[in-house]
């Protein structure tokens, strides 16, 4: 399959299409913690970081198999998205996101000083494995898993604690460990794409996960629509592609890119979709067709 794609398909689209699959698992993942459940993660891109090191790192000097260097950099990141999880996630607004961007920023230092991941230098000579397939066969099932979640006790759970967080406690709910599963299966998702990430692009530096990284991706959640999984979708595409559609004014592209986000929050503050979810999209075409109730 991706050998018909790359003699089909102009390998400058192809990459575009690949990453905005990347940004997809990404933004799904943050999208739970921040659009779900309501806490503000502003350290995405650390978790990304350690899938991707831990997948290279595993392919690299333990010949790993591609599936298997993948979950390990998934599960390294969820660990460490529970041990994170658990002291921090009873704080709220502001003071959780200044954790988290304080995690993200220790885990880019200790890759600058990590002598099996190259240090400052990057590490190079990864293998290829990723592809078009593969990245958006995943796609699919994260999709689908995220439906069932957010369909499930669970997700209601995660909904019920974004609304109001002591009403939720009142009904029973366990927040503290909802919120840590929450935080983990995020992070395993951001440790899914930064494995994706690293096995397509040949080379990693601690840098391309800078905390610009986890505020784009932030970016992709709060555009689409906070704890929409269509909406999400719908953010990363436009995000991923308008900065390369605007190259060919290359001089004024941060200019448009700037001024587009700031026209689309101002009449559209709560997303283009809102809080438009999968489940509810076949009740919202009935009773607009006059179908439903």
């Amino acid at each position: 399959m991706d050998a018909f794609l790359n003699q089909t398909i102009d390998a400058y689209y192809l990459r575009i299409m690949i990453i905005i699959g990347i940004n997809i698992i990404l933004a799904l993942g943050l999208n739970l913690i921040t659009g779900v459940t309501g806490q503000l993660s502003m350290g995405h891109a650390g978790f990304m970081s350690l899938g991707a090191y831990a997948s290279a790192i595993l392919s690299i000097q333990l010949d790993a198999p591609f599936a298997l260097a993948l979950l390990g950099g998934a599960l390294v990141a969820a660990f460490f998205g529970f041990l994170i999880g658990i002291p921090t996630l009873r704080l709220e607004g502001d003071y959780l996101a200044m954790v988290t961007i304080g995690f993200a920023e220790i885990i880019r230092v200790f890759f600058l000083n990590f002598g099996p991941g190259g240090k400052a230098v990057g590490l190079s000579g990864i293998p290829q494995n990723t592809g078009f397939t593969v990245v958006w066969l995943l796609v699919l099932v994260v999709i689908i898993l995220n439906r069932q979640l957010l369909t499930s006790r669970v997700g209601r759970s995660f909904y019920a604690i974004r609304e109001n967080e002591i009403a939720a406690e009142s009904c029973g709910i366990n927040t503290t460990r909802v919120k840590v599963l929450a935080f983990t299966v995020g992070s395993l998702l951001g440790g899914l794409g930064g494995g994706l990430y690293s096995h397509y692009m040949y080379y990693i530096n601690p840098q391309d996960f800078g905390f610009m990284k986890s505020i784009e991706l932030l970016n992709m959640v709060v555009l689409g629509g906070m704890g929409s999984i269509p909406g999400t979708i719908i953010g990363v595409v436009l995000l991923t592609s308008l900065p390369e559609m605007l190259r060919i004014v290359d001089e004024y592209r941060l200019l448009f890119y700037g001024a587009l986000l700031v026209i689309l929050m101002i009449f559209r503050p709560n997303g283009l979709l809102g809080d438009v979810r999968i489940y509810d999209i076949k009740k919202w075409w009935g009773k607009k067709g006059g179908r439903g109730t």
